[in-house]
């Protein structure tokens, strides 16, 4: 597989640090508010390289954050008249539900910041000891960027470039303008813990140094995150970290691209976001996460209702290829039919896709040609097809769209005044109806399935039913 690499910038083969495993390391969320569509995406982008890289056998362990103490959060609290964990826990527990609803699986370990403050410690302690970091006279501590040298590889950024527009805020008592903080005296009425140099709080950089090397070590395989984080989050994990350690950090960075809304990055700060919760109700989670594997992780996604609308019909067409496909194995012959068809030709072509940098928009297109292709030659003659073809057909079909996270609602949730028995029995009864010339009779039993949810459809190989 390979992976464009924004440390190198260009496509490297994936080589693992153990043979056969992968640690990852993904950014996760400042739980502060709901997560907007924006925040969706690397979410559910590297929800699908975890579940490839496990498709092709590895051991994934991937670790992904949760940022519950920070500026924000504080800030919530206080217009919530709450405390900060009360509105991290919240908006963690409302984090799950989303990531749940993009079908979107649990991380290995799912740290939290605040129960790291012993590990962040210990990294500043480190770093002050040789000589990358510095207290200050009132309690806080900086990151010495200048005095490390590699400072900027990641985002391209020189130290010139960035001294031009370096600033000292307000409250800072720091020796350069370009060193960041990584721990902050607590102001009156801040939550704080102890440390060697005074009350207070980590930064947010140091959170993930410190999150990473403690769940997979000094140097990790693949770290990633948006775009937007490559600087100064990601540029700045990389000092304290190869400033700590003395080796790589990360071997592989991904970075997603941005999600627009009228050309613009969507942003909280920017007002021009939809969280995922409000268009999750409106039309469903799983649009949502197509949208995100819809196109290439590297390149932007203008956002509109329109866009979600054309991703809901494509998952439709989907789940009625799907129907159709249980409905022909279901009345396939059991003898082996005379038509040939290579379905390990998909299966090599969606893996070639997803072995060049992830490319989950060219895999989806593989999908779309099996289904065009079985819907063309292979559907129309399933009474010759034979049980054992189609079958492969629909494992591969639920293989490669179970990689891509898709295809994951339940789509019998409707089938609650009636069971299987007796909408079989009905139908049964239609058709008889049918047989008979008893037209009235049988639109009479057509219509009583519709009023429980089960649209029924007459069919070449007989009467197929879908619950709504």
């Amino acid at each position: 597989m390979k992976i464009y690499n924004t440390l190198t910038n260009k496509k490297q083969e994936f080589v693992p640090i153990e043979d056969g495993k992968a640690k990852i390391y993904a950014c996760g969320p400042t739980v502060y508010n709901y997560i907007h569509v924006g925040n969706s995406r690397p979410i559910c982008v590297f929800d699908v390289l975890r579940r490839y890289l496990e498709y092709m056998g590895y051991d994934v362990t991937f670790v992904q954050n949760f940022t519950d103490i920070d500026d924000k959060i504080i800030k919530k609290a206080t217009e919530e008249k709450s405390d900060f964990m009360t509105v991290s826990r919240k908006y963690i527990d409302e984090y799950k539900k989303d990531a749940a609803g993009l079908n979107v699986r649990e991380a290995t370990i799912h740290p939290k910041a605040t129960e790291n403050i012993d590990e962040i410690i210990k990294i500043i302690s480190e770093l002050i000891k040789k000589g990358h970091a510095y207290a200050a006279e009132n309690g806080d501590v900086y990151f010495s960027t200048r005095s490390f040298k590699e400072y900027g590889k990641l985002s391209g950024q020189t130290i010139d470039d960035l001294q031009s527009g370096a600033r000292i805020k307000v409250g800072e008592i720091k020796k350069d303008p370009l060193d960041f903080a990584l721990w902050k005296a607590a102001k009156e009425g801040e939550p704080y813990w102890e440390s060697p140099w005074g009350k207070g709080r980590p930064g947010w950089h140091i959170e993930c140094s410190a999150m990473a090397g403690k769940y997979l070590g000094k140097t990790i395989d693949i770290h990633c995150g948006g775009q937007d984080l490559i600087f100064p989050h990601h540029e700045n994990e990389i000092a304290q970290s190869e400033g700590c350690n003395g080796v790589d950090f990360a071997h592989y960075w991904m970075h997603n691209g941005y999600i627009n809304v009228n050309s613009q990055k969507m942003s909280k700060s920017l007002g021009n976001f939809f969280t995922v919760r409000e268009i999750a109700e409106k039309y469903g989670y799983e649009p949502i996460r197509y949208l995100m594997i819809a196109s290439h992780y590297r390149s932007p996604i203008n956002f509109s209702e329109e866009i979600i609308m054309q991703c809901k019909s494509a998952l439709e067409r989907l789940y009625k290829f799907r129907e159709n496909l249980e409905f022909a194995v279901k009345n396939a012959a059991e003898s082996a039919g005379k038509i040939e068809f290579d379905i390990a030709s998909y299966k090599n072509k969606f893996i070639e896709k997803m072995n060049d940098d992830l490319n989950t928009a060219d895999a989806l297109g593989v999908i779309f040609e099996l289904v065009k292709n079985v819907n063309m030659n292979i559907i129309p003659k399933s009474g010759i097809a034979g049980k054992a073809l189609l079958s492969g057909i629909l494992e591969l079909f639920n293989e490669l769209t179970g990689v891509l996270g898709i295809l994951y609602e339940d789509k019998t949730q409707g089938q609650k005044s009636i069971s299987e028995d007796e909408i079989k029995e009905l139908i049964d009864k239609r058709n008889l109806a049918r047989k008979e010339k008893n037209w009235q009779r049988a639109d009479e039993i057509r219509d009583e399935l519709k009023s429980k949810n089960v649209i029924i459809e007459d069919t070449p190989q007989g009467t197929k039913y879908t619950i709504k």
